[in-house]
């Protein structure tokens, strides 16, 4: 299903950089280097677990076992997701590395082991990145997979990238704003957000970003990406949605980047905006990549969700990593993160305490 770039939002470019349909603050250098001294120098507290974050561990014999006539979906950690789509595993964002970093010696540490081993992955039939942020595309996986994968589907520019890491050519589909590709009884649909791009100081916005549409023929699933909250969440779920169940940005936020990233309240506002019927939060759990506590966005996005007034709940699906859900054994999800994050203050309230003593 080859389709034509939406009217409401067409990519743009100058002077080489893609540009968001709505403006961001501008992103200068001095304004990175700025962030880069806070991380250095402002007191954090609870950014990372003191307790061990619950894993379930996953085989390649557990996952051929799955039957191949539903739908099963496993959050891997932060935004990396296996799909197996009847029959086909599929990955989403797929990051497998010790960090999201472009050092293997500094940078975001995971939290947690991957539930299932990347040496161990079966054959994956379609891999799918939302843009080139290393806790979005990771060379060490990409390296380890790429004669396990049978296609690609990427924003446009990230072609490159992906060459120079040994994926054949052929095995890429590079994808515009609003540009579709039939797959099976389906399609794929590739939609904007108000991000950014880059891996270093010179290729800013040099390549595309955005979300997915996913269309099984039984189901259709909205995967956000990263984003700020903007009006073309509506956009999305005007042409595409109501969308079975949408994986909605829910974490890494602060004041100083408010354009770029979207806090709760945003993410439960883009949720309704593409006319979601479930969601599950992402883009948190495994990577310290901000200032707020660790568990304080699966928290704060939980509550939310439970007191929405004049209206029901939000169907919130919070899996542990490593779970193999189908859309109905989603709604039966729990809070995994809250004995870690009671038991942490309690342990940070009794430290303080003993301070005061001293």
């Amino acid at each position: 299903m080859e389709g034509q770039p939406h009217q409401k939002i067409e990519q743009q470019q100058s002077k080489g950089k893609y540009l968001n349909s709505e403006p961001v603050s501008g992103r200068t250098i001095k304004k990175t280097l700025q962030i880069f001294l806070r991380f250095l120098t402002e007191k954090r507290t609870n950014t990372e677990p003191t307790s061990q974050i619950p894993v379930v561990s996953l085989t390649t014999n557990q996952l051929g076992q799955l039957p191949d006539d539903q739908l099963f979906i496993i959050k891997l950690g932060h935004s990396s997701l296996l799909l197996k789509v009847y029959g086909e595993v599929w990955l989403i964002d797929p990051v497998f590395g010790e960090r999201a970093s472009p050092f293997t010696f500094m940078g975001p540490k995971r939290f947690h082991p991957t539930p299932i081993d990347l040496k161990t992955l079966p054959f994956i039939d379609r891999v799918l990145i939302s843009h080139n942020h290393y806790d979005h595309l990771d060379e060490t996986t990409i390296r380890a997979l790429t004669n396990r994968i049978g296609r690609f589907y990427i924003p446009v520019g990230v072609d490159q990238t992906l060459i120079k890491w040994g994926v054949e050519a052929e095995k890429i589909s590079c994808f515009n704003w609003w540009q579709e590709e039939k797959i099976q009884d389906g399609f794929i649909a590739f939609t904007p957000t108000r991000h950014f791009s880059g891996r270093g100081l010179s290729d800013a916005d040099k390549t595309l970003w955005g979300a997915w549409v996913i269309e099984t023929g039984r189901e259709r699933l909205y995967f956000s990406g990263d984003s700020g909250y903007f009006s073309g969440f509506a956009d999305v779920g005007e042409k595409y949605g109501p969308f079975d169940l949408a994986f909605i940005e829910t974490g890494a936020y602060d004041s100083d980047w408010p354009d770029v990233h979207m806090i709760p309240e945003q993410s439960l506002q883009a949720y309704r905006d593409v006319r979601g019927l479930r969601m599950m939060p992402i883009h948190n759990g495994t990577f310290d990549l901000a200032f707020h506590p660790w568990y304080e966005p699966m928290e704060r996005i939980f509550q939310l969700a439970k007191r929405q007034p004049g209206s029901q709940p939000v169907p919130l699906c919070t899996p542990v990593f490593g779970e193999a859900h189908t859309l109905e054994s989603l709604k039966h999800t729990k809070p995994w993160w809250q004995p870690l994050m009671e038991k942490q203050l309690q342990t940070s309230v009794t430290h303080r305490e003993a301070q005061k003593i001293k």
